[in-house]
């Protein structure tokens, strides 16, 4: 059963993915102190029409098995719990529980 919180995280994903290059556009106008205050204020604009899911800052990482929010290993996806099952298990291929 996948949780809301890995849903909102792929939506969120989505949508950053999606309006990435306009955002950075409007963003580098609206910012930049050479052009006219007309320009940068419409740039401004343009970005607060954006929706909420388009905003880097709302992609947060989640596990993709358990929605956990904490302790998420970015290379697998997992949180560390998950990723120590699933290593035992033998379903990571290249890990295995250290033994020295």
């Amino acid at each position: 059963m996948t949780k809301i919180g890995v849903l909102r995280d792929i939506k969120a994903r989505k949508g950053v993915a999606a309006n990435e290059i306009a955002r950075r556009a409007y963003l580098f106008v609206a910012r930049n102190q050479t052009l006219p205050p007309q320009v940068r204020y419409q740039a401004q604009l343009q970005l607060n029409t954006f929706g909420r899911y388009t905003r880097p800052t709302t992609v947060k990482n989640r596990c993709t098995e358990s929605g956990r929010g904490r302790g998420i290993m970015s290379e697998f996806g997992l949180c560390r719990f998950q990723f120590r099952l699933k290593a035992l298990q033998g379903q990571i291929p290249g890990v295995q529980k250290a033994s020295w």
